[in-house]
């Protein structure tokens, strides 16, 4: 089998998904080729991969290539991680030049009027990925890995509906991170099932396996402790400006290192899932503040401490982490190509695909993120009929706002961009926002030149 890596030349990326990749049985014999821009960073990536091929002794070949459409000729898997720019200095403006207009966001990089403009950047190079790969390889699967995962998921299924295209989100594994120690039992022995919006999805059904009963009223009555007494961002944050010390392993002065925090320890923003815990009686699956994009008054709420101490942190953990290949699987996008290959049917947690009655009180047009049965042919979204009314009445509030996103971007739209602005439940002011989106044009003119 050949596999493509798009964005390879991301460390993180790269050694983790070729690390992934090297674990797999099923997989052996397969070429890998890598894909990115950056020759010089690809090349890293190469040659620690063969290095490694050769010291652990693996069945796998690897190339390497700037140019994308040679890589893809012939490909049976594509996996796509992709970032334009300079990632956290668009961050910031797509944060701070609407604050300026007098639209608040908890983040701004998914929803909101950032989360926007970070869509109509980065859709129209993934949407040209699609292209190559409807020309030359048209009967791949292709995983994305790349934010915003809803509106990029939703545009390139409008445009290619044919493609087999997958969006994954790592944040469905936090619930197996702290829910095994909230109930006091082995994650296995947990059945549990998710849906919604990519970043706005809840956990729907929880039973414990053994006795089939319902285990969702012992999590309501548990969470709100057991998160009070899991560390957040502003202790971490705190503890290192106290000790000047920057914890490496678990074991240092009982502090998880930062690598490991920003991926599993993540609880920023207490204030947010307490209110949809009490008023919804819902455990959202994200473990940060993103959901807090999407909801009008999630700013009141919000823990803005813990949200900027989050991001100051990731920030800085993504400058300190040295990523290399490890011989174990971290994310879900290898447990589904081997699916794939073996015709399993298991049942994935989650997956971003286009709805098609999955959750029946949103638009079938929008991608949605539920579970799905895994098959050779297909994979085969998990239906929610009695999908809970208050979370469907929050996510039909934004909707409409990936409806005009995905439709700015394939007509290449000013005046889309700023009725799904105005449709948007987080931003309060009308007056001046084509005056923001034309500020916001001209900033960033090289990707969102095409604007008209």
């Amino acid at each position: 089998m050949k596999l493509v890596l798009i964005g390879a030349g991301s460390a993180q990326f790269g050694f983790g998904t070729l690390g992934d990749i090297f674990s797999s049985a099923v997989l052996r014999g397969s070429h890998v080729a890598l894909v990115d821009i950056n020759g010089e960073s690809l090349g890293r990536v190469l040659t620690e991969g063969k290095t490694f091929l050769g010291a652990h002794n693996l069945d796998f070949s690897l190339s390497a290539h700037t140019d994308r459409r040679e890589a893809l000729k012939g490909a049976d898997f594509v996996i796509i991680s992709i970032e334009v720019g300079n990632r956290f200095e668009l961050w910031d403006q797509d944060w701070m030049i609407p604050l300026q207009y007098g639209i608040p966001q908890v983040y701004g990089e998914n929803g909101g009027a950032g989360g926007l403009f970070h869509a109509l950047r980065i859709v129209p190079p993934i949407l040209d990925i699609c292209q190559d790969c409807a020309d030359l390889c048209p009967d791949a699967t292709i995983f994305n890995f790349s934010n915003p995962m809803t509106a990029i998921t939703t545009t390139v299924l409008r445009k290619f509906p044919k493609l087999k295209f997958i969006g994954l989100c790592h944040e469905i594994a936090s619930l197996e991170r702290y829910l095994p120690s909230m109930l006091g039992i082995p994650f296995e022995k947990l059945k549990l099932r998710a849906a919604g919006l990519n970043h706005f999805s809840v956990l729907v059904s929880a039973q414990y396996r053994d006795t089939g009963a319902d285990a969702y009223p012992d999590i309501l009555a548990k969470a709100p402790a057991f998160f009070e007494k899991v560390l957040g961002y502003s202790d971490i944050l705190e503890y290192i400006q106290t000790t000047g010390n920057i914890p490496r392993t678990e074991g240092e002065t009982g502090m998880p290192d930062i690598g490991r925090t920003i991926s599993s320890r993540q609880w920023s923003d207490r204030g947010l899932f307490r209110h949809i815990l009490e008023r919804f009686h819902l455990l959202p699956i994200t473990s940060d503040s993103h959901i807090g994009e999407y909801i009008q008054w999630a700013r009141e709420v919000a823990d803005h401490k813990g949200i900027l101490d989050f991001y100051m942190l990731y920030r800085a953990s993504l400058s300190m982490l040295e990523p290399t290949i490890e011989l174990n699987v971290k994310e879900r996008v290898v447990p589904i190509i081997e699916g794939i290959v073996g015709n399993s049917g298991y049942e994935e947690a989650a997956v971003n695909i286009m709805n098609a009655g999955f959750i029946p009180s949103l638009p079938e047009d929008i991608a949605v993120e539920v579970p799905a049965l895994v098959f050779q042919r297909d994979i085969e979204g998990v239906a929610f009929p009695d999908y809970p009314k208050g979370l469907a009445a929050l996510l039909r509030n934004y909707v409409g706002v990936y409806d005009l996103t995905a439709e700015a971007v394939l007509r290449k739209s000013k005046d889309l961009v700023v009725q799904a602005l105005l449709v948007n439940p987080v931003v309060p002011v009308c007056e001046r926002v084509p005056e923001l989106v034309d500020v916001m044009i001209g900033r960033q003119a090289q990707w969102l030149g095409y604007l008209r």
